[in-house]
């Protein structure tokens, strides 16, 4: 989610549940707990209990997480950005928790990569999420013009999302590596202050004038 006030995006059940639970698996401590108390003000952050889950947790530590569920509690998992287990840490802890036959309750959110598409304008029948792109241009390039070729043969939208502080970076990589006709569209700060999702082709980027250095965005390429 971008800074927006939760009641904006979150379903009044959701901020129920989550004033019920005790314990949490967060991609960030800071950022969890200030969730916490933008959801409700009246909550004693101290008597919750957080762990944190990114991308530098090792796998071997994941599943003791689960303790809290051994004991009969609930456990919560936040994403940092975004919508938690897609693109997202937390995907782990919910494979560890399925294997032990724990229920797992999806609670209906915002999800950057489908309100990207849902604004695009493009495919939305057939669509890839790639992640990340290779940041080395001799492992970029290949990869590029495979989504390339899933536009023009399947009619495949692909979606991408890339570092805040390397979008301007991967745009004009996108102009100078592929056809000017293929269509970009740029979502950017999806339900923040700053949104903005906007579809051009790769010719028309090239003249255009933008901002969107450091600022979370997905990137959708169809034809």
């Amino acid at each position: 989610m971008g800074d927006t006030p939760v009641a904006d995006v979150l379903p009044e059940l959701n901020i129920r549940l989550i004033s019920g639970v005790r314990y949490f698996v967060v991609e960030n401590l800071r950022s969890a707990r200030r969730f916490m108390k933008a959801c409700d003000k009246t909550i004693n952050i101290d008597s919750l209990h957080f762990t944190e889950l990114n991308e530098h947790t090792p796998e071997t530590d994941i599943a003791a997480m689960l303790r809290p569920m051994h004991e009969g509690h609930d456990i919560g998992v936040i994403s940092e950005a975004g919508c938690p287990a897609v693109a997202d840490p937390g995907a782990g802890l919910v494979a560890v928790a399925q294997r032990y036959g724990y229920e797992i309750v999806p609670l209906v959110g915002p999800s950057s990569i489908i309100m990207s598409l849902m604004a695009s304008g493009f495919n939305g029948q057939s669509f890839a999420f790639c992640g990340y792109l290779p940041i080395d241009d001799s492992k970029r390039t290949p990869v590029l013009k495979e989504m390339e070729r899933r536009i023009r043969r399947e009619r495949q939208t692909q979606i991408f999302i890339e570092t805040p502080y390397r979008n301007h970076r991967l745009i004009e990589d996108l102009c100078r590596r592929l056809p000017s006709d293929l269509l970009l569209c740029i979502a950017s700060d999806i339900s923040g202050p700053r949104q903005s999702i906007i579809t051009k082709s790769l010719g028309e980027w090239k003249k255009t004038e933008y901002n969107y250095d450091k600022i979370p965005t997905i990137f959708l390429l169809y034809s």
